[in-house]
């Protein structure tokens, strides 16, 4: 397989980068600002499981960590598994918040600007959440 073409896309959030990972890597708190899992997320041994427009999705996330990764895998009911690197990296007083999108293979260049608006939207929110 070749390289997948990518777009990370960040927002700046003024806020103490640990507070944001604290807030932003517990599964319980994506549905109020990942509007992908807005259904919520039940724990399924070390996974989550999700219902929404793609139907069931399992997510897998990584340990919580000392580096503010958040990376994590949504495994949808065809099997198909989409790798997501979400990272939370200080700066200053505040912090980055980025998220590596990749373009799986088949994805037309509407999906692909269409999940860009999407997650930046959520990062957007996950910004006023953490500022407000």
């Amino acid at each position: 397989m070749s390289t997948m073409p990518a777009r990370i896309i960040h927002r700046s959030i003024d806020r103490n980068w640990r507070d944001v990972y604290a807030f932003a890597a517990a599964p319980q708190n994506m549905p109020l600002w990942a509007s992908g899992l807005a259904s919520g997320l039940e724990r399924n041994g070390d996974d989550w499981i999700a219902t929404g427009a793609l139907g069931t999705v399992k997510v897998s996330f990584v340990p919580h960590n000392e580096f503010g990764v958040i990376d994590h895998t949504v495994t949808i009911e065809s099997g198909l598994r989409v790798y997501n690197a979400l990272r939370i990296v200080p700066n200053g007083d505040g912090c980055e918040v980025m998220f590596t999108l990749l373009r799986i293979p088949g994805m037309t260049d509407e999906q692909f600007e269409a999940d860009a608006a999407h997650i930046a939207k959520d990062l957007a929110a996950l910004k006023a959440l953490m500022e407000g």
